[in-house]
């Protein structure tokens, strides 16, 4: 496959299809308002986004419940409060031309009680002095995305990406050395898995035939298992339980160290799983156009775009322009991702990402 392969459509099984295989990955940029609302930072970045020409563009991660925080001014989908907003969002994207996706997300055990949030554990062992959520618990939190995704759809938006990675709640679940739980959603990795399964067969029955829902899953940290990971991923692709699926790697081209797998790259894990017709997509240091050409040619159906969609808003279009686009190289100053069109409170946000923003740079 080439550069131009990119810029081919792709069909999903439910929805609309993508006009090319770019995506924009969910970017934390901590620029909503306190209470969960889009600001004007937001519907400015989404309106840069809209004409970049992305097949689909996710939010942000969007909390489900107010008590799931992660982020101060995390946006948030928990409340009809946050509809106007939201439906504004999903407007502009649909109007510039792509698809449009929320990214559901609980933080679990790692919400922030300093901006509301009400930590949610798996274990009793997670975090002293704090039991275990009730099995009831668990039942309202998985009400809560399925409620979200309503909320989504409402708003305009083609689908929702539920957030499975990075230890927050469905990843924390997943893990046996998060979960030691003795009811139907711990134990077995069959067990641990219920917990997204009924998320995500949930939203499927309250939202209908055509809506879009996608997965993010990750494979590293939090005592996530590869070879139990990839037994539930092939469940799913399976029963084409999802759309599609947003693999999360801190790096596309990383190889696997250690278990049955060693030696292979973690993508190919995936990858090489009959997935009938759900598509598979990755992420990960994705910052020119061979890079993500090549992946193509190692089996994703389309690209993830994160740091190289905040460098450069228009990725797409450059990599249409230039086949051999590369992204600038990192550290920018923040007067570079300023003239770009990013707000203070992304900025602000890009700092705390090693290596992103030249240190003192004003």
């Amino acid at each position: 496959m080439s550069v131009s392969d990119l810029f081919k459509p792709l069909t999903l099984l439910h929805g609309p299809a993508m006009r090319n295989r770019f995506m924009l990955a969910p970017l934390t940029s901590q620029q909503s308002n306190h209470d969960g609302t889009a600001s004007v930072y937001d519907q400015s970045w989404i309106e840069q986004l809209s004409q970049s020409y992305y097949g689909l563009i996710q939010t942000s991660a969007a909390t489900v419940e107010a008590g799931g925080i992660a982020f101060e001014r995390q946006l948030g989908i928990h409340s009809d409060k946050h509809l106007p907003g939201l439906t504004q969002i999903a407007t502009t994207i649909r109007n510039g031309g792509s698809l449009s996706a929320v990214q559901l997300h609980h933080a679990g055990h790692r919400a922030k009680p300093l901006f509301g949030g009400i930590p949610a554990p798996a274990s009793d062992k997670t975090i002293p002095g704090i039991s275990a959520i009730t099995t009831e618990q668990v039942e309202q939190i998985r009400d809560s995305f399925i409620a979200a995704a309503k909320r989504a759809q409402l708003a305009g938006f083609n689908g929702v990406s539920v957030h499975g990675a990075f230890g927050w709640i469905l990843s924390e679940f997943m893990s046996p050395n998060l979960n030691d739980r003795k009811d139907q959603y711990g134990g077995s990795i069959e067990n641990r898995a219920r917990f997204t399964i009924e998320v995500i067969k949930g939203i499927r029955k309250a939202c209908g035939p055509d809506f879009q829902i996608g997965w993010r899953l990750s494979i590293e940290r939090y005592g996530l298992r590869l070879e139990e990971l990839r037994e539930i991923t092939a469940e799913i692709f399976d029963h084409e339980l999802i759309d599609y699926l947003d693999l999360a790697l801190w790096d596309s081209a990383q190889v696997v160290r250690e278990g049955s797998f060693q030696g292979k790259t973690m993508l190919s894990v995936f990858t090489e799983l009959p997935r009938k017709g759900v598509r598979l997509g990755a992420a990960g240091k994705i910052m020119s156009a061979q890079r993500a050409g090549q992946l193509m040619e190692e089996g994703c159906d389309f690209v993830l775009i994160a740091r190289a969609g905040i460098l450069q808003r228009d990725f797409p279009l450059q990599v249409k322009a230039n086949p051999m686009y590369d992204s600038p190289q990192l550290p920018v100053t923040a007067e570079y991702l300023r003239q770009g069109g990013l707000s203070e409170r992304f900025i602000e946000t890009m700092r705390g990402w090693q290596t992103f923003v030249y240190p003192g740079s004003k």
